[in-house]
């Protein structure tokens, strides 16, 4: 399976998401400048954490506008999995690939720690390898992390399933404690914690790695499937 971890200007997790694909997951990967990018030859696509753009405007706006997100709207509607962490999902809320918005963390200030995260929902691609309500922990590390839609919303997302990944003592007054969420089709994933920056033990732990082996896991079944 080949990954596609798109860099923009600003971008600093993209090293960490490469490292956690090819070195820790053992699959293929490749940092794609979003200016050159043509993405027809890869299985999945990444959008990693940092400050796109130095957060001109709003988080993740400006990198929304480019070029290579209507590539990744094309691949997306084909069924193409989309994995935005962070500013990666900042960018997939300001591009209408996922639902909502973010604000400020509810005290206004920058948040870096690890956290404590309820699988809501383990019947995606991404999730799968987790069991039903675990407790997982994984570092989180924004000052926009705050993910706020309204009632009727939030009412759609419970209903759908598309809370993924809920706080267990919410940090940043997310409603909901929502600390991750899919869109209805099940292929773009956005969250703020980062799985991968917790992929291997001598990291604190590795309960990222069962994200990243989902997805590959679903591929490998869709693949035999089709021959």
């Amino acid at each position: 399976m080949k990954f596609a971890v798109i860099v923009f200007p600003g971008s600093n997790c993209d090293r960490d998401m490469y490292h956690a694909v090819k070195d820790s997951l053992g699959e293929e990967a490749e940092l794609v400048w979003y200016e050159h990018a043509d993405l027809s030859e890869f299985d999945a696509i990444l959008l990693p954490g940092g400050f796109s753009y130095g957060d001109y405007l709003r988080s993740g706006a400006i990198a929304a506008s480019s070029s290579i997100v209507d590539q990744i709207k094309e691949r997306a509607a084909a069924g193409t999995p989309v994995l935005g962490v962070c500013n990666g999902f900042q960018i997939l809320l300001e591009s209408g690939l996922l639902p909502g918005a973010m604000l400020r963390n509810k005290k206004l200030k920058f948040i870096c720690r690890q956290e404590s995260l309820i699988v809501e929902n383990n019947h995606t691609r991404f999730t799968s390898s987790y069991a039903n309500k675990e407790m997982i922990r994984l570092p989180i590390a924004h000052g926009e992390g705050n993910y706020y839609c309204d009632e009727e919303l939030l009412a759609d997302l419970e209903a759908n399933g598309q809370i993924v990944f809920r706080y267990a003592d919410n940090p940043n007054g997310s409603v909901g404690n929502i600390a991750g969420i899919i869109n209805k089709q099940g292929n773009v994933l956005g969250m703020m914690p980062h799985p991968e920056r917790a992929t291997e033990t001598v990291l604190g732990n590795a309960d990222g790695l069962k994200l990243f082996k989902s997805v590959v896991n679903h591929w490998r079944e869709a693949y035999v499937a089709g021959v």
